[in-house]
């Protein structure tokens, strides 16, 4: 038996490969998995360039629980290590076996997942006491046993072992008991390893038999090695991507269209995204891209890889240039993230552009499943907006679609005021703002409908480019004054009669939290004799303060109105008049 210290920098480093080196103590089980794959890996490799000539077997990767005995077990039939290999690898923390295989084999391992480091030492987050017992593929090797308790001291003995390959035994802490329970496992080896490359069992297949559910002898194979988006786009049918999709997402509709990402250079990437229906809540809908490095699951929280309007969609992004468990300020500096994120931002505006070219019917169909995606998209990301610009639409009253350009086209006629500016008009509430919509058509206007959950902010970030316009709700002035072509029209009441009408008006009008400024206009006897409406200053000002969920410093804004009052309206005009007997009458009992 041999004894000695593990060789570390870092003194007692096993607390903090307990507490902060894996904020998720869960992830020892994906590590431990990944150091077998890339095992079996590494001798697939040497079997093909003709360096092991042995026969390779059965080369599944089994799990077991030993509920009784408290431990957990991971054994593989790869390539195994030496005394010596146990010594580099294992006792010298840190150091990763396959970034030495990689530098040696870099031609043909491109399968070796790597990039774990001190993965194997995630086993202590849960373990008091950990054993490998390994036998190398080499001709002649010994069995190498190896345990340690969680100090830096450990033991290793020569064996009689004559399986290939490694076996390590984690036995359980007092802390960590749920990690014993099947149902725990299973739960994990389906979250990390549910598309590994080489076959995991965990226990045998199970069936119902005699009314009761019995073992079968058929190994419980849990993953999918060949998962779809390792495979070239085409060879991957329509049906296959939906079919995928609902493996990953059981609940939900089926996706509107999906992009195959398949990028070796500069950067190795592959992947596929699918467009999900969005109609509403952003926030319910982030987070569900799974990031897998070669393979293996990392996370599904891709915040800090792809720009945040991209987390809407859902998928899978698989590349081994992304660094592991690292922190995210490294990830946001990294020049391969960066590089992934841009290329990801310009797959998915070709693919749109893609289908608003080749089949407008079907990308108008689609778009208020697709607007909140691509607004959002707009708003977040400069680079985006401005390939956008070509495909994205705005839809009017009518159920009409425009792009931005041809919107443009078809308002700048009737739809400029004396300054030269260009107004877009727009109703948020079909059935709330009727009459302003009517009064709006009549003038032969042309109404846009933004209902969306983001177009005030949209409304807030279209003006500043486009030039020489601005938006405008049909609620927030009278429509002569919403596009002002400076027409004037004569006045039937006075400006005393107007200050006499105030009052009256101001009395009808409710209190409370609103405040109400009357105002009169000259309008036609056609138009409505009065109309309440809400500046576009102080309506979006509301708005945004509403999405925000936040008072101002000086608290919530008060609702503010204008009564606008038709001057020229026979009832207006029919109130002025009783209005003035009134006050002669006062006038008549005062002399009295």
């Amino acid at each position: 038996m041999t004894k000695g210290k593990i060789n570390v920098t870092t003194e007692n480093i096993f607390p903090i490969i307990k507490k902060f080196l894996y904020s998720d103590h869960e992830i020892f089980l994906r590590e431990l998995i990944s150091n077998a794959v890339d095992a079996t890996q590494k001798l697939k490799t040497l079997a093909s360039v003709g360096d092991f000539k042995g026969e390779l077997g059965d080369l599944t990767i089994r799990v077991d629980v030993n509920k009784k005995k408290k431990t957990i077990t991971v054994t593989d039939a790869g390539i195994g290590m030496t005394a010596e290999e146990v010594e580099k690898y294992i006792n010298q923390i840190a150091f990763s076996s396959a970034e030495d295989f990689m530098e040696k084999y870099k031609n043909e391992s491109n399968a070796i997942i790597g990039h774990f480091g001190l993965g194997f030492y995630s086993s202590f987050m849960i373990s008091d006491k950990v054993e490998i017992n390994t036998l190398s593929w080499q001709e002649e090797a010994k069995g190498v046993a190896w345990s340690c308790d969680g100090s830096p001291e450990f033991t290793l003995d020569e064996t009689d072992n004559k399986e290939r390959g490694t076996s390590i035994t984690l036995h359980i802490d007092s802390d960590s008991k749920e990690f014993l329970e099947e149902a725990k496992i299973s739960e994990l080896l389906d979250k990390f390893c549910k598309f590994l490359p080489v076959e995991i069992a965990f226990g045998k297949v199970k069936e119902w038999k005699d009314g009761k559910e019995v073992k079968t002898d058929k190994d419980n194979i849990i993953n999918e090695t060949k998962p779809l988006w390792t495979l070239p786009p085409s060879e991957v049918k329509d049906e296959d991507y939906n079919e995928f999709y609902r493996k990953l997402y059981p609940v939900g509709d089926d996706p509107l269209f999906n992009i195959h990402l398949n990028v070796d250079y500069p950067f190795t990437l592959t992947g596929i995204l699918y467009f999900p229906r969005i109609k509403n809540n952003i926030e319910i809908q982030k987070n569900k891209i799974q990031l897998y490095s070669n393979q293996v699951f990392v996370t599904d929280s891709v915040e800090d890889i792809v720009p945040e309007f991209l987390t809407l969609l859902h998928g899978v992004l698989d590349s081994p240039d992304i660094p592991l468990n690292v922190s995210r300020s490294y990830l946001q500096s990294d020049s391969n993230v960066k590089k992934i994120s841009s290329h990801i931002t310009k797959k998915v505006a070709d693919r749109l552009e893609e289908i608003f070219k080749n089949d407008r019917e079907q990308f108008e169909k689609k778009w208020d499943d697709l607007k909140l995606f691509i607004v959002y998209g707009m708003m977040s990301d400069e680079k985006f907006h401005d390939r956008a610009e070509k495909f994205a639409l705005l839809k009017n009253i009518d159920g009409k679609y425009f792009t931005l350009k041809e919107y443009e086209e078809l308002i700048k006629e009737n739809q400029t005021d004396k300054n030269k500016t260009l107004v877009y008009l727009y109703a948020t509430d079909r059935a709330e703002q009727f009459s302003y919509i009517e009064a709006a058509k009549a003038k032969g206007y042309d109404v846009l409908l933004m209902d969306g959950q983001l177009d005030t902010h949209f409304v807030n970030h279209l003006e500043p480019k486009l030039k020489e316009s601005r938006f405008a709700r049909v609620d927030s002035d009278i429509v002569e004054k919403l596009i002002d072509k400076d027409e004037a029209r004569e006045s039937k009441l006075t400006s005393e009669q107007q200050a006499d009408l105030t009052p009256v008006f101001q009395s009808q009008l409710p209190g409370m939290e609103m405040s109400y400024f009357v105002s009169y206009e000259s309008l036609s006897e056609a138009d409505q004799p009065v109309m309440i409406t809400q500046s576009e200053f102080m309506r979006r000002m509301k708005d945004m303060q509403e999405m925000s969920g936040q008072a101002s410093m000086y608290g919530n804004m008060p609702d503010s109105y204008n009564l606008v009052v038709n001057a020229n309206h026979p009832l207006v005009s029919k109130i002025s008049e009783q209005t003035e007997k009134k006050l002669g009458k006062k006038l008549e009992d005062l002399r009295g």
